[in-house]
């Protein structure tokens, strides 16, 4: 299989032949930044257009069809669109927390992003506490919500903030639950590491009837913590118009919009990283012929793939479920999430201890 690390390790040594150790790593810096901030960018543009089509798919329409061919240039266009919009003066509001709230939002989604290895050697940082990492930078986000509801001085912004913080701190938990389950059945929380234990099988089938409850139960937590349909209470538009970034207009609403269809994307590639291998292809024992056709598809097509089906999955989701009451919502997390997450370790330790 080809790898990234070849082309990275390239350029470095390229770099390093002709300019000092420092000026080399202030060129791979900038360069590591123009590339997150790109495909950043990129993938929200895609994001945006697969959800019109998925929705269009599951209500029966045709979604995106004028601006380019099957309208694949419409997010292109609203982007342009975004960029040229007016930031509308609020009075009464901070600011300086204001603005500060769009940009901790966008950075912790960012810093998250960073960290997901797409392939062996394509990644920016791989800690040897990446899951802690991941949880840690990734919870960031709530507080820029919480600032931006208050800081706009209004109630609906308020509610949709404190709604945000309830749901975003409580589904974090059975969140973190069942990624130590994934954390326990390999013995590291390097991203790296996990991943290449995963070559003869991933952890979804390695790790049996725990990892499948794992997978499930971070399938619904990540997707709470996305704030999207059914969990989208701090943005439900028929009792707080926009929720928590109802004052917020041109580039800065778009920080939150962008944020909002990356932290989708984020979700997914954990649930792709921790549960189905990663970059690591299929691979079924016995079966040689079927493990080399396999291995020739490219690794980042494999991860893309595998992040793309679960971002279906919750695309899906979002467009067949009613939204839940505030009620419905933390009594999910409360009362059957977290109590089967703390359930599953222990079962999952049984399945070490016994089954591997």
């Amino acid at each position: 299989m080809f790898h990234f690390d070849v082309v990275t390790h390239w350029i470095d040594e390229l770099l390093r032949t002709y300019l000092p150790a420092g000026w080399t790593l202030f060129i791979e810096f900038v360069l590591i930044g123009l590339v997150i901030l790109t495909v950043y960018a990129v993938l929200a543009l895609i994001l945006i257009y697969v959800e019109r089509k998925v929705c269009a798919f599951f209500q029966c329409r045709l979604g995106p069809m004028r601006v380019g061919p099957f309208g694949v240039l419409q997010s292109v266009a609203d982007m342009i669109k975004i960029l040229l919009k007016e930031l509308i003066k609020i009075d009464r509001v901070d600011p300086r927390l204001f603005r500060l709230a769009a940009y901790l939002v966008i950075i912790a989604s960012i810093c998250t992003f960073g960290a997901l290895p797409f392939d062996k050697g394509l990644h920016v940082v791989d800690f040897n506490i990446g899951v802690f990492y991941l949880l840690a930078v990734s919870s960031l986000g709530v507080v820029g919500i919480l600032l931006a509801g208050w800081s706009s001085n209004n109630k609906y912004t308020v509610i949709g903030a404190m709604r945000s913080g309830a749901q975003l701190i409580s589904y974090e938990l059975s969140c973190g639950l069942s990624l130590m389950t994934i954390v326990m059945l390999s013995g590291s929380l390097q991203l790296s590491t996990i991943v290449e234990q995963q070559t003869v099988a991933w952890n979804i089938f390695r790790g049996g009837i725990p990892a499948i409850i794992a997978f499930i139960i971070y399938l619904i937590a990540g997707h709470a913590e996305t704030n999207r349909g059914p969990f989208d209470l701090p943005e439900a538009e028929s009792e707080l118009t926009a929720g928590y970034h109802t004052e917020y207009s041109g580039i800065q609403f778009g920080f939150f919009y962008l944020a909002e269809y990356l932290n989708l994307f984020i979700i997914a590639a954990i649930a792709t990283t921790l549960f189905l291998g990663g970059w690591m292809p299929l691979h079924i024992p016995g079966w040689e012929s079927f493990n080399q056709v396999m291995d020739y598809i490219p690794p980042v097509l494999w991860f893309f793939a595998k992040t793309f089906f679960c971002v279906f999955l919750a695309l899906w989701v979002r467009w067949t479920m009613p939204r839940l009451r505030i009620d419905q919502l933390l009594k999910l997390e409360w009362k059957i999430l977290m109590p089967l997450s703390l359930l599953n370790i222990i079962l999952m330790a049984v399945w070490i201890v016994w089954i591997i």
